[in-house]
């Protein structure tokens, strides 16, 4: 299977990012062919040494540390680093969650900040910070079938432009643009941050609910962990049912086994979260596809496939025709953010 990948990946055009430079320093030690790769999330941090000097990198050695065992980021690199075996990494590419300026990212959920420069300090040659979301575009070029579920019709198309979004401790949004040479850019932003787009009465309702001594409602507010929870607490208030706060898990759990409040939520959950991805595809003219990433979208879905994920998706009056054929797939692989940031590494061996 990874020889047939192999083959395939081998004819893909080459990949560029808008500005990359390697941060390098005399620094003569390390692997070569191994990066050591991180995502950094809102509440866990995973890191794992990727060997890239296959078409499709190898991952190992994976860790996952929780994010308030430490007091700075860069610390989870230096426990991590003491405890892997083997080759030490000459490259480091961290996946973060947050805007990713001069080579440098303040964690928007977390409190923590991240420097290229600490990566030096800790020994590399060749490091970059990125963007969690881009990493999760870049992986979209070396997925197989079997890392994903497609939601509904649509057939994907790596020659044209592919939107990644998804929910998680905030909601993440990325694209992968294809040049007309072939080359694919990886675009950071920060879309999760961008106003929630209520599509009917009951979502113009919730966003009332949501702005009491708020000045904007983002989408993040409602599509992720903590908006499934708000959400809940939303549609409890206008339906007028008394209920006792509860988590985003809690909420999951009961819905997935048929409790009908907590199922009323998730369906909305997965009927907006279809209507972004429909708003982002028409944004970044994405007719390569909408993947959904993330840690929520694997787990529920059952409730996706059933809900209004793909109507509202597809539901934008005159451009429906134009969204009809686009595919919509969850990233079900676990570790494909590793191969994103192993992408980024390839990069930047290349100079």
């Amino acid at each position: 299977m990874r020889r047939r990948l192999a083959q395939r990946l081998s004819s893909r055009k080459a990949i560029r990012f808008p500005g990359m430079s390697a941060k390098q320093t005399s620094f003569d030690g390390g692997h070569p062919n191994l990066a050591l790769v991180g995502d950094f999330g809102g509440t866990n941090v995973r890191l794992a040494l990727a060997d890239i000097s296959p078409d499709v990198p190898v991952i190992g050695q994976v860790r996952h540390f929780l994010s308030k065992e430490f007091p700075r980021a860069a610390d989870t690199i230096a426990a991590y680093l003491k405890d892997v075996n083997g080759d030490r990494p000459s490259i480091a590419v961290i996946a973060a969650a947050g805007p990713v300026r001069d080579g440098s990212v303040n964690f928007t959920n977390l409190g923590w900040s991240l420097a290229e420069q600490e990566l030096i300090a800790l020994g590399f040659s060749s490091v970059r910070i990125i963007n969690d979301y881009v990493a999760a575009a870049l992986a979209t070029l070396l997925l197989e079938d079997a890392d994903i579920r497609q939601i509904g019709p649509g057939t994907p198309d790596r020659r044209r432009n592919t939107a990644v979004m998804g929910p998680g401790t905030g909601f993440g949004a990325s694209a992968l643009v294809v040049e007309d040479n072939g080359h694919a850019i990886a675009i950071a932003a920060e879309g999760g941050h961008a106003s929630l787009p209520p599509d009917d009465d009951v979502e113009i309702e919730v966003l009332r609910y949501l702005m009491r001594g708020q000045e904007h409602v983002s989408i993040e507010r409602v599509l992720s962990g903590p908006g499934l929870r708000s959400l809940h607490e939303a549609l409890n208030a206008l339906e007028g049912v008394a209920e006792e706060v509860r988590d985003a898990e809690d909420i999951t759990r009961a819905a997935l086994q048929g409790e009908r409040h907590s199922l009323r939520t998730l369906e909305r959950f997965c009927a907006m979260l279809g209507g972004v991805a429909g708003n982002l595809a028409l944004t970044y003219g994405a007719q390569g596809g909408v993947y959904i990433a993330g840690g929520i979208a694997p787990n529920i879905l059952g409730v996706l496939e059933r809900s209004d994920f793909r109507r509202r998706f597809e539901s934008k009056g005159r451009l429906a025709a134009y969204l009809r054929p686009i595919a919509t797939r969850v990233i079900i692989r676990a570790d494909a953010s590793f191969l994103g940031a192993a992408q980024a590494a390839r990069a930047l061996r290349r100079g």
